[in-house]
């Protein structure tokens, strides 16, 4: 009798260490190791420990619906989100953990009148924190909410914890949440500095997750500045890490930073080509998370590209985006892809609606896009005066934010804005030997010069120098010049 009686009280004892080492172990996959391995020893760390240690339990619960996030398996997060984790005698759980958990429930239930609430006291409740993991959650529930003020907020406040307590693993994890949230703002500089500094705490804290995961805001960051050797190597880093993990929102981020690196160098096709399954239907779909926030780019590359119908079914799914108020410039985004797809007269408002929309939600970047698109849109129409002036506000936009490549773009339209007459570029394609010619047009049309040399079957050193006469004769500087100098011949 006395040995059950011993044996009863050991049990229990020996459930809470195997559920403390899951948890430790799920914990550390899920910031360096494959995220499904990780939630489910978080999922396993909370069945251990509910009956003795339910704040523990609901703690190892949201940390599995973390790594679900992270694989972008809305199914599984959901699944993690709606399981209980029961409270002992007397106890009613962690009521911070339960409205963090019930906000994001409803979010991905599609329900965001019931998430409002929980996700504000979350944010409410963290103000008199000084836990970084707590402050990581708050930061978290203001990003999910669209307030990039609370998260910035939040996110330097769960920085300066985690350095007040030597925690590299929270550093490096603040430094996420506070670049992710200037990315969303539109402050790239900013957003850059604090990756930067991020895969260093990353790094010290052996962490490839997190590393991943700044490396992909890093190359975000660079397809804005327009740098694409260092976008490829950023998102070729990333990209590595997340494959092998499964984190899909980090592999995400960084496909999107080379399709939008595209876009900035005038090869809107290989953009189109590189988003077009990201944000369509199907299993190769970007994470639930993100893969709106790269719908205005697909739809600015699919027209650009001659291919709009292609961009038409995803207006709807932004419109829902932009009402949803998660992102302070969708709405604006919106009114620019719709303009994209106007036809004839009917972009004009659509472009002044977006400006004006921009005004509203701030930032150079995107408003600097929509100005050079509808200075693109009115030079065609020969409304050269008012061309002129949204082309030079673009500039001024762009070089305000860094967007070299960006500005390069909009200063070819401006030189073709007030440049030479048609006939004389006309002229000055005719001075082109017939292989010259050639290439020329496959280069305007988005080719590399590797497929050009497979087109043409010759070797990409013959095109590289034909294609350095090209620019010579022509007298341009780079691709989209070229592209924007066929373009007038052929209108």
């Amino acid at each position: 009798m006395t040995a059950d009686r011993s044996s009863a009280r050991t049990a229990p004892r020996v459930v809470v260490d195997r559920g403390r080492l899951e948890l430790t172990r799920g914990r550390r996959q899920l910031l360096d190791g494959p995220v499904d391995d990780a939630r489910e020893s978080l999922l396993l760390a909370a069945s251990l420990l509910a009956a003795d240690m339910p704040e523990l339990a609901e703690a190892a619960r949201m940390s599995a619906a973390e790594a679900a996030w992270a694989a972008g398996d809305i199914a599984a997060c959901l699944s993690v989100l709606d399981g209980e984790a029961p409270a002992g005698p007397g106890r009613t759980g962690d009521a911070f953990l339960r409205d963090h958990r019930d906000g994001m429930r409803a979010l991905l239930a599609r329900r965001p009148e019931l998430a409002v609430g929980p996700l504000r006291r979350v944010l409410d409740r963290a103000r008199t924190e000084d836990r970084p993991e707590r402050l990581l959650r708050a930061a978290a529930a203001a990003l999910l909410l669209g307030d990039l003020r609370e998260a910035r907020a939040a996110g330097a406040r769960a920085l300066a914890a985690a350095r007040n307590t030597g925690c590299v693993a929270s550093e490096a994890r603040a430094l996420e949440y506070l670049a992710y949230g200037e990315l969303r703002a539109g402050r790239h500089a900013q957003a850059r500095a604090h990756a930067e500094e991020g895969v260093r705490a990353a790094a010290a804290a052996g962490h490839r997750n997190t590393t991943a995961s700044h490396h992909a805001m890093l190359a975000l960051a660079a397809s804005i500045e327009g740098d694409t050797g260092a976008v490829e190597g950023y998102a070729a880093t990333a990209l590595t890490i997340a494959r092998r993990h499964g984190l899909a929102q980090a592999a995400t981020l960084a496909e999107w930073a080379v399709a939008r690196a595209d876009l900035a160098r005038g090869r809107p096709l290989d953009a189109a080509d590189r988003l077009g399954p990201l944000v369509g239907p199907g299993p190769r779909r970007g994470h639930f998370a993100v893969w709106m926030l790269a719908v205005p780019c697909f739809v600015e590359a699919a027209v650009l590209a001659g291919h709009p119908e292609d961009a038409r079914p995803l207006v709807g799914d932004l419109a829902l985006w932009a009402a949803f108020g998660a992102d302070p410039h969708a709405p604006a985004q919106l009114a620019r892809c719709r303009a994209l797809l106007a036809p004839g007269d009917r972009a004009d408002d659509l472009y002044l609606r977006a400006l004006a929309l921009h005004d509203e939600a701030g930032g150079d970047f995107e408003r600097a896009r929509t100005e050079l698109l509808y200075g693109r849109w009115l030079r065609r129409r020969r409304r050269l005066r008012e061309a002129r002036a949204r082309l030079g506000a673009a500039l001024v936009g762009f070089e305000r934010c860094g967007a070299a490549a960006w500005a390069e773009q909009t200063g070819a339209e401006l030189r073709a804005n007030g440049a030479a007459s048609r006939t004389e570029r006309a002229a000055g394609l005719a001075r082109l030997t017939p292989q010259q010619l050639r290439i020329a047009r496959y280069v305007a049309e988005g080719a590399t010069n590797r497929e050009v040399a497979q087109r043409l079957a010759v070797s990409t050193r013959t095109v590289d120098y034909h294609l350095r006469n090209v620019f010579a004769t022509l007298g341009v500087r780079s691709r989209i010049e070229l592209a924007l100098m066929v373009g007038q011949e052929d209108r």
